[in-house]
């Protein structure tokens, strides 16, 4: 393994193991990004829905910083952004708080735990994520007898989680563009530096 791949394979995650106040603040920063550019997308009327823009920075908390920094960041974002903005709804808040957390987790422990690469690690935890909201979404239709999406009610668990996917395509291709060309950017700066 030549010095560049070697730098770039030492380069991320960078893991928080939240025992020193670098930690606190990396995730403090994410979870702020997590509320602030979504509150600017709806106040330019671009729905968040559509373009998933708290999602973007809990995968990132996840794939840069390990699987802590990505469940704390998925569970304090949609919880900061709603008491701040009402954003997302309380009709939709406990089904964002478990897909974005499994987001965070699931792209946190690939990364860190077994090494996969940014796009894998990614795709793994959009996954699981979505998995997570369609389990939320079952044992909530159960208990309730209701499903919600962003969309409002729907008829069944799997039309909700659908029209979760359907609605949020943008986004989605907004994440698998933006991360791994992020991750690799920084990769090549943090190689840089290290010659």
């Amino acid at each position: 393994m030549d010095i560049r791949a070697a730098s770039l394979k030492a380069s991320f995650p960078r893991v928080l193991r939240y025992t020193d106040l670098r930690s606190y603040l990396f995730t403090i920063v994410f979870v702020a990004a997590g509320v602030a550019v979504p509150w600017g997308f709806h106040r330019f009327h671009l729905a968040g829905a559509t373009f998933l823009p708290m999602h973007l920075f809990v995968l990132a908390a996840g794939l840069a910083f390990g699987w802590r920094a990505g469940l704390v960041t998925g569970l304090l974002t949609p919880l900061v952004s709603f008491s701040v903005s009402g954003m997302p709804p309380l009709a939709i808040l406990p089904q964002v708080i478990a897909e974005i957390a499994a987001y965070g987790l699931i792209a946190g422990l690939l990364s860190e735990k077994y090494h996969l690469g940014t796009v894998k690690a990614l795709l793994g935890g959009m996954a699981g994520g979505r998995l997570a909201l369609l389990v939320f979404l079952l044992v909530s239709y159960l208990i309730s007898g209701q499903s919600q999406s962003p969309l409002g009610a729907e008829t069944s668990p799997l039309a909700s989680a659908w029209a979760t996917v359907r609605l949020g395509w943008p986004g989605i291709l907004l994440q698998l563009t933006i991360l791994p060309l992020g991750f690799w950017l920084a990769g090549r700066s943090i190689t840089r530096r290290a010659k």
